[in-house]
């Protein structure tokens, strides 16, 4: 994987998931990955599991997060973190915008966005 240093906001577009939500990757190498996240008030992030270790900081909005089988409400400021292949979802109660970190990267977000 070639080496990039800079990421540019302007110049990435957001990939539309639909039901609400729209996200884009921002800066990303093997290990480590960056990615925005975007949900209008009552979008849901369903329950899901993957093998990456996350960390998710809320910038805006108010969320509803399940992690392992424990809800609680998350706002602006707020961060959680989540183990490899535990469960977790999110229902947004107030539009919102969420910064997630991965390691190492999600390949499988690199293909959607290049529509591969």
């Amino acid at each position: 994987m070639d080496i990039s240093h800079y990421f540019f906001g302007r110049d990435i577009p957001f990939d539309d998931l639909g039901k609400g939500v729209k996200r884009r990757v921002l800066a990303y190498h093997e290990n480590l990955m960056i990615v925005e996240t975007v949900f209008e008030a009552g979008a849901v992030g369903v329950m899901h599991h993957h093998p990456h270790e996350q960390i998710t900081y809320i910038i805006e909005g108010e969320f509803d997060f399940t992690i392992n089988g424990v809800t609680k409400r998350v706002v602006p400021g707020d961060s959680m973190y989540k183990q490899p292949d535990v469960l977790h979802g999110a229902v947004c109660v107030k539009a919102g915008k969420l910064l997630d970190i991965f390691t190492p990267h999600r390949a499988d977000f690199l293909k959607k966005s290049e529509g591969l």
